[in-house]
């Protein structure tokens, strides 16, 4: 989630006594959690969404993975940014920012607006969350961090398991007739205090020597993934066209002017947007197309996986939210037995054994979808759910550790960085290709009695995707050190500590 750079461990000598810095600490936690429950809450309101402002099939693509492509394409600035002018400035900026994108949101007239105000929130969430841990590490002596650290994971913990709950109540209660647009709205109270007493408390605190901002190599980014994601979004709309096809083969061109421009400027003055020369860490390279690929299976399953429920089902969200409580509880329980105890006598057989699990578990939701059709109940989904959720929280926690294990200790910010960056922008992916791994499966204008039939043919189909790509992930780990450090050799153990917070649960 933290895109934060290497410099900014300059020496803090922050007051021990200081009660003013809990204060900061309740306010940058707010505002994770705020971020990360405005991540899951969006899933479970989709069905209603798109009934309520007539949403197309990419409109509501566009809902969710707007939001990942823009947060992704920002992460690495909004860090910089921070490092630069200030992280309370940048900070204040983005919940500022954020919350009058969330009123955007709420108050959308028409699916186009909720898109626009959808990325808008996607880019302020990218200025705000890169602060967080920044301004936890300016403010907290390190003897203190470990237990900062730990309730952050607290925080995280709470806001995968409450965010499709409160969705889903939100939605269910209709308050004032608004239906989902409370989802949104909720953001604003809680966006206005942490603007108030973040100006209050927050310390301000800047890198000494803060590298330059790589705006071509952002605007390059962005450009390549808008010429592969747009025409995988419309093109089974538009029957797809050629232009889909040549701005696909567009974006690999892109894609490469982006690696020699970032080689070009590496050389020149030493701040690129991407630092290529981590690519020749093997385990790094591997780990970065473990995250990709992990971030596109779930970009895929969360989005399908609710529309199965709620179109395909026709349960209502109360219900949808509630069914998804086994997954986030085990996820939780997975993670933290994952990292204190398996892991360090294990090692990368954990994670390895995390990616067949989950596929394991695909595969028991696959059998149990095709034996009970529409009459399959909640509790029948606990079984497969829980499976996929300690699958997922075998991997999760411990990935970051053993992709940066081998990174050499002066560029560990710019390597986090990028992982949660290309994490994000595999989420993106994965949005994109639910047209073509659900919708794509579905006939258009299908008559009322047959719309049941074709979403659980259509998720039953995209599940068997999904546990390819598991699959596949299980085969890249093998370029993953057999046994990474608890705490990396040459690597901050705060920000390993830190980027174990898992964003990607949409």
């Amino acid at each position: 989630m933290n895109s934060t750079e290497p410099t900014l461990r300059e020496p803090q000598q922050p007051a021990a006594g200081d009660r003013r810095r809990w204060f900061a600490l309740a306010i940058v936690m707010t505002a994770a959690f705020m971020d990360l429950v405005d991540v899951t809450i969006v899933n479970i309101a989709i069905p209603s969404i798109q009934m309520d402002a007539g949403a197309s099939d990419s409109q509501i693509q566009w809902i969710t993975a707007g939001y990942a492509l823009a947060f992704a394409a920002g992460l690495i600035t909004g860090g910089r940014l921070g490092d630069i002018h200030g992280r309370k400035r940048l900070f204040l900026i983005g919940i500022g920012g954020f919350t009058v994108a969330s009123a955007l949101c709420g108050f959308a007239a028409n699916p186009e607006m909720l898109v626009a105000a959808r990325i808008l929130q996607g880019a302020m969430a990218a200025l705000m969350v890169p602060q967080v841990l920044s301004i936890v590490h300016a403010t907290f002596p390190a003897h203190e961090r470990g237990k900062v650290f730990g309730l952050f994971g607290a925080v995280v913990g709470l806001g995968a398991v409450s965010g499709p709950l409160l969705g889903a109540l939100l939605t269910e209660w209709n308050l004032f007739g608004l239906e989902w647009r409370p989802i949104f709205l909720i953001n604003l109270p809680v966006g206005i205090a942490g603007l108030i007493l973040g100006s209050r408390f927050i310390t301000e605190s800047k890198a000494p020597k803060a590298l330059k901002l790589d705006l071509v190599g952002v605007a390059l980014v962005v450009v390549a993934l808008l010429m592969l994601l747009y025409p995988l979004t419309r093109g089974r709309e538009l029957d797809w066209p050629l232009w889909g096809y040549v701005s696909m083969a567009g974006a690999l061109v892109v894609f490469g002017a982006l690696v020699a421009y970032e080689r070009r400027k590496a050389a020149r003055d030493g701040s690129p947007l991407i630092e290529l020369s981590l690519f020749k860490v093997k385990s790094f390279a591997a780990g970065i197309a473990v995250q990709t690929v992990f971030g596109v299976s779930l970009g895929i399953f969360f989005l399908v996986w609710t529309l199965y429920m709620q179109v395909g089902l026709g349960w209502r969200p109360l219900r949808a939210g509630l069914t998804g409580v086994p997954f986030s509880i085990a996820v939780s329980l997975a993670a933290g037995l994952s990292v204190q105890q398996l892991v360090p006598r294990f090692g990368r057989k954990v994670l390895q054994a995390g990616a067949l699990v989950m596929a394991a578990g695909v595969l028991i939701y696959l059998w149990e979808s095709e034996r009970y059709g529409l009459g399959i109940a909640s509790w029948q989904m606990a079984l497969p759910l829980a499976v996929m959720g300690a699958g997922m929280g075998l991997i999760i926690a411990p990935l970051t550790d053993a992709v940066l294990s081998e990174v050499p200790r002066e560029h560990s910010g710019s390597a986090s960085g990028l992982i949660n960056t290309v994490q994000q922008m595999g989420n993106a992916l994965g949005l994109g290709l639910v047209s073509v791994v659900f919708f794509g499966v579905i006939d258009d204008d299908l008559p009322r009695d047959r719309v049941g039939p074709a979403f659980v043919d259509g998720f039953q189909y995209a599940l068997g995707w999904v546990a390819a790509v598991m699959v596949v992930i299980f085969l890249l780990m093998f370029a993953l050190p057999k046994r990474p450090a608890q705490h990396m050799e040459g690597v901050d153990p705060e920000l390993g500590a830190a980027e174990k917070e898992p964003e990607f649960v949409s």
